[in-house]
């Protein structure tokens, strides 16, 4: 049975951690690691330490997740040794970096490589945080700048994390095209208000919607970027079991980020997704899961 996938760096099975969940300790990544993940990303890195919004910051009221965290990270500089860690596991290990512009993500991306991260994921969609992510992304000249600039300065692959939040999706795509895959999707805009208190839930008053409610959203999202692009896409949004996961996988992702669902069924979720798939495929006479990738593009 194979589950070996290629997404610019080849992983052992489809499964890999999302940017923001349990990804700022090399402790953490490690064991997650250890426990089924094929590879993480780690939490989005600055220039510089950054404390985020004040809580609350999360709020969960199923299906319903959201957050808006503000981004905060240690800082580039402060990183180095969560990636060592890490690395300890064996598996690959994704450097997550977020900036305003393209010499700013291109200094973090080498800064990245030099730690021995496999891959660079740019953060270009966080819906919540002014001058960043999402605003960022929804500018397709300056996505071009930003993936180019960053693919010429560092000899890593390069994934660029898209928000379904812009007006199109498939233009920052095409924008994005120099990406050794896209990362689909990031979480949709949100918020929701306490009627007792007649005030928005969160500190920032706008959250970021994610769990298995935005599963239709993400998978329409790879189903149409791989379709138009044929683009190495990474699946994202929503995914609580293997029957989510296979349905990303069929969309045309070759493989898949697991985020919201680790707070719910915690780190044993990658060894269940890993035995699930197996049972799934050996049920279905598939022996290589190359061979489910896409299968229901049209």
């Amino acid at each position: 049975m194979n589950l070996n996938v290629d997404i610019g760096i080849k992983i052992s099975n489809p499964f890999i951690l999302a940017s923001g969940i349990l990804d700022e300790n090399g402790y953490t990544m490690k064991r997650i690691l250890e426990n089924g993940a094929a590879a993480v990303v780690t939490k989005s890195i600055g220039t510089s330490e950054r404390q985020g919004y004040n809580p609350p910051i999360i709020y969960e009221n199923d299906p319903v997740f959201l957050n808006a965290v503000g981004l905060s990270n240690p800082g580039i500089d402060n990183f180095k040794d969560e990636v060592k860690i890490a690395l300890e596991s064996g598996r690959p290990v994704i450097g997550s970096i977020f900036g305003k512009d393209a010499p700013e993500f291109s200094e973090l991306a080498k800064k990245m490589e030099s730690y021995g991260v496999s891959a660079i994921e740019l953060n270009l969609s966080c819906p919540h945080v002014n001058g960043y992510g999402m605003e960022v992304g929804s500018d397709p000249d300056l996505v071009y700048e930003i993936v180019s600039e960053v693919k010429s300065r560092v000899k890593i692959p390069v994934f660029s994390k898209l928000s379904p939040n812009t007006s199109n999706i498939l233009e920052e795509a095409k924008a994005a095209e120099k990406s050794d895959a896209l990362v689909l999707i990031n979480t949709l805009k949100g918020m929701e208000i306490d009627i007792a208190s007649k005030k928005p839930v969160l500190s920032n008053v706008y959250g970021g919607l994610s769990g298995k409610c935005i599963k239709p959203v993400g998978i329409r999202y790879v189903y149409e970027v791989k379709k138009e692009t044929g683009k190495t896409v990474i699946g994202v949004g929503g995914i609580e079991n293997v029957n989510d996961a296979i349905e990303y996988i069929m969309a045309g992702a070759s493989a898949v980020q697991i985020g919201t669902a680790i707070y719910r069924h915690g780190i044993k979720i990658f060894n269940e997704l890993n035995s699930g798939l197996i049972e799934y495929m050996d049920k279905n006479g598939i022996s290589n899961i190359n061979d489910m990738i896409g299968v229901a593009i049209a």
